[in-house]
């Protein structure tokens, strides 16, 4: 058992295998589509995107300054580079299954002109906010911590301009996070 549950992904493999199993054994009740598989997809991708975003503002930024300065480095050399390649994953996947139900559902062009119902309009407040999410990761979060964790030669100066951006960009979507999981969780499409 230890060797198995110390393979991540020999875990992976046997959740996904699970899973199946048990879309499987309940097809008759909730049928497996393109919609069911896209909306498990981009729920488990927002679960991976979203809790790496809390993680960071809730403990590694906030523990850094801590950390006495010969153990950063085990942290901006290990442990974030891999949270920053499975957090900007997870924003685009993230987005890109969200498109997809939007599309397969027939909602989405309302959604994102704000040209449908409550609830496709709501549904739309809620996919801005996470394009503007996974902007963020990919356009300011990602390059600046390029530079911060030395995987793209900076300057000390370029790392102290990298810094501020980063957070900014990372603080804004935290804030924006809260209120796209409502507008998620509440406009009941589908």
């Amino acid at each position: 058992m230890a060797k198995f549950f110390g393979n991540l992904h020999l875990v992976l493999i046997a959740g996904l295998v699970l899973a199946i199993i048990v879309m499987v054994a309940f097809a008759a009740s909730a049928p497996v589509d393109a919609n069911a598989l896209f909306r498990w997809l981009h729920v488990f991708f927002g679960i991976l995107w979203i809790g790496l975003l809390y993680y960071l503002n809730f403990v590694q930024v906030p523990t850094m300054p801590s950390i006495p300065a010969e153990q950063k480095g085990a942290i901006t050399g290990h442990i974030a580079p891999k949270v920053f390649f499975f957090f900007r994953w997870g924003a685009l996947l993230t987005l890109l299954t969200g498109l997809g139900i939007s599309i397969i559902d027939g909602y989405g062009h309302a959604a994102l002109t704000f040209t449908g119902d409550g609830n496709v309009n709501l549904i739309g407040v809620g996919m801005w906010m996470a394009i503007i999410m996974a902007f963020n990761v990919w356009f300011i979060i990602w390059p600046a911590q390029k530079k911060i964790l030395g995987i793209v030669e900076a300057t000390a100066e370029e790392k102290a301009k990298a810094a501020p951006r980063a957070l900014f960009a990372s603080r804004t979507n935290l804030l924006l996070s809260i209120p796209m999981i409502y507008c998620m969780v509440s406009a009941n499409l589908g």
